[in-house]
Order: C-alpha cells, then structure tokens, then sequence
C-alpha cells in the first residue's frame, strides 16, 4: 500500500493540510455572520457564493493551470486562499464577505483541479481505486478534524482566521518541493442536463437534491446550532459528527447498492433522509444525544446519496460516456449546492433555526416521490450488469477519471 501511495505522498499531504485549514472557515463564517445579527437570507446569500465559485473554478481555473504548471498554480491559489481568508477578519460586511467566499470557491476549484489531475496521471488501473480511497480519507477525515480548531478561544476574533491562513499556506510546501513532474491536465467535458437526464433521470435529479441538502447543510448548519444556543465548539463537534457519518456509512450502503437494485437502495436512502430531516428538526432543541446521533445518521445517507447516482446513471452509459458523465454529474451537484443555501435560508427566516431540516425534509421527499414514481416507469437493469459502487468526491469534473470503473466495460 505504501508503495502505491509514495509517488503521491506529497499531494496527500497537501490536501489533508488544505482540508484542516479551510474546513472550519465555512463554519466560522456562518457563526460570525449569525453573531452579528445577519439575517439567515443574507448568510444564505453570502454561503451559496462559495458554490457559485468552486462552479466557475471548475470550468475556468484550469486555463491558470495550463497556462502556469500545476506547481506554479497550486502555489497561486493557495497563497491566494490563504490571503483571503485574513481579509475576513479586517472588516464584517456580509457584500465583502460574498465576495470573499466566491473567490475561495474559485481557488479551491482550482487546487482541486491541480490536485487531482495529478492523482490522475500517478495512477494505473491496477491503483486507481486504492488512490481514490486515500484521497477520500485525506479529503473527509481533514474536513472533520479542521472543525476541532474551533474549540481555540479566540477573544480578539482574529486567531481562527490566522490560523486557518497558516494552515493553507503550509499545503502548498509539499506541492512546490515535490520532485514528481507535473501532469497534462485531462480534458474532461461534462454532459449536458438533458443528456445526462435521458440516460438517468433519477440519477440527475438525485445528485441535484444531494447538492441542494449538503449545500444547504454546509453553509447553514452552524446558523442552525447557533440558533439552538450551541456554542462554537458545540457547533464543531456537530459539523464534523455529520462529516464523520458520511465516511462512515457510505461503504455498507454502497455494498448495498452492489448486490440489490441500486434504485431501491437510492429510494431507501431518501426514506431515510426524510425521516432523520424530520427527526433532527423535532429533536432540535433538546441538544442531548440525540441531536448528535441524528447528525451522524445523516450524515451518512446524505453523502453516500451522490455516489449512489453517479453509480445509477454510469448503469445506463456505455463506457466511453462514462467520464463525461461524472463531470457533468459534478456540475449538476454543484448547481444544486448553490442553490441550497438561498432556498433553505428563506425557510429558517420563516420558520426558525429548525427550517434547516425542513427544508432538507421536503427536498429529500420530492426527490423519493420522484424515485417511486421512475421506478414505476422504466425496469431496472439486471444486478449481474451494475458496476461497482465508489465512494466520490464532489469537487471538480477533473476527479471524475479517479474513478476505477471509468472507461471499463462491465
């Protein structure tokens, strides 16, 4: 294993590091913004700015890293990301803050893209899957872990955003010394909507919904906990509970979608997300156990509900179509995360703090409604022919080659 892993050590490395660094900027972001008595429309407006960047980073960046090398470019939006996130400290204005947050998408698209053509050039078919599992790991558990930083008391309010500075400029070192060359970055075009809805109309629908529910969760996960009377590092263990809960289920729901119809196992996984969004909007103002475990359940469905679409829609495409699907299956999820934070914002400004899960309620059963009704119009395709389940990123289309089953027949 380690030998699989030595010529991409370096990368590891750095994304762990960007991980544990930009992690807990979303969550602080929210909090600061909720402290200051912004309105949840107005969080939702700035958080969904993210999203609308890691979008256009996903479609633009790229000519960055063509035009400068990857190790060049990876230093750029690194030192980029770092920088930006100290300008949050000088000045609270949620316009500059919007702002901010859509060139931190645009970096983090960017890295991103760095990254994982990199990963994808190191990688044979025989390593590709192992690669992937290390670059999930790295990606969630960063994630996760970055959310303890919150427990730091920070009176003066600026030490979280240099520290979080700190922790991004660290991961561009193992990149810019590296001794691995760089790679071609691979040309991956995405499919359009309404290609990628003929072949799989529950597998788009599903990824949107996915990028609508984790969107939302996100950006105004922390605005929920807050308005619960949670305080910051209450508000961390929350957010990396549902982070923890989505690497640790997504692999025996994803053995599930293996061995029976992988539409079943998509409609369980909206069953499941309806009624834990209700249980966590009922359990809300308790703030015990419950509360918590409610957060790793759905953290669980809610993440493996991505992969489990791109897995449905790679069911019904040949092989060459595979890559391009992914991609585009990227950008729809992207779109949905985008959307999400301004949607369920002008819920929790109707209903509450709870509105989250509401929300996330009646997304997740619109989207069942839907997988009943498309179960009912079109058979499934035979178990024998369904290919394998893979845990996913959602990052840029670049990841989509990662993928162990793109480009192989069944």
């Amino acid at each position: 294993m380690l030998g699989t892993l030595r010529p991409v050590l370096a990368l590891l490395l750095a994304v762990f590091l960007l991980m544990v660094g930009s992690g807990p900027l979303s969550t602080v972001i929210s909090v600061r913004l909720e402290s200051a008595g912004t309105v949840p429309a107005i969080i939702g407006f700035v958080m969904s700015a993210y999203f609308a960047g890691l979008t256009l980073g996903s479609l633009f960046a790229y000519r960055i890293v063509t035009g400068y090398g990857h190790i060049r470019a990876f230093t750029a939006f690194a030192s980029a990301l770092s920088g930006i996130s100290l300008i949050y400290a000088l000045h609270l204005d949620p316009l500059l803050w919007a702002v901010l947050r859509l060139l931190d998408g645009f970096c983090m698209a960017g890295l991103f893209i760095c990254v994982e053509s990199w990963l994808n050039e190191s990688t044979t078919k025989a390593t590709r899957g192992k690669v992937l599992a290390s670059y999930m790991i790295c990606l969630y558990s960063g994630q996760a872990g970055g959310q303890f930083m919150l427990n730091v008391q920070d009176a003066s309010g600026y030490l979280l955003f240099i520290l979080v500075s700190m922790l991004i400029s660290f991961a561009a070192i193992p990149v810019a010394l590296t001794r691995v060359a760089p790679p071609v970055l691979p040309h991956v075009e995405g499919l359009s909507f309404h290609r990628l809805y003929r072949a799989s109309p529950l597998g788009i629908v599903g990824t949107v919904a996915s990028g609508l529910v984790l969107g939302s969760l996100y950006s105004l996960g922390p605005v929920f906990t807050s308005g619960i009377g949670f305080d910051l590092s209450q508000t961390g263990l929350f957010m990396s509970t549902v982070i923890f809960g989505g690497v640790l289920l997504q692999f025996p729901v994803g053995r599930l979608s293996d061995i029976f119809d992988r539409r079943l196992v998509i409609v369980c996984v909206l069953g499941a997300m309806v009624l834990v969004s209700a249980g966590t909007a009922a359990v809300a103002e308790s703030g015990n156990i419950l509360l918590y475990l409610a957060a790793l359940v759905f953290g669980g469905v809610s993440f493996a509900l991505y992969p489990l679409c791109v897995a449905h829609t790679n069911d019904h495409l040949d092989a060459a179509a595979r890559v391009s699907a992914s991609g585009g299956l990227i950008l729809a999820y992207s779109a949905g995360a985008t959307a999400g934070p301004l949607l369920s914002s002008m819920t929790m400004t109707l209903t509450g703090a709870a509105g989250l899960f509401a929300f996330t309620t009646v997304i997740s059963g619109l989207a069942l409604i839907y997988g009943l009704w498309r179960m009912q119009v079109r058979p499934s395709p035979p178990a024998e022919q369904q290919g394998p389940y893979q845990m996913l990123p959602r990052t840029t289309p670049v990841a989509a080659p990662l993928d162990p089953r793109a480009g192989q027949e069944l």
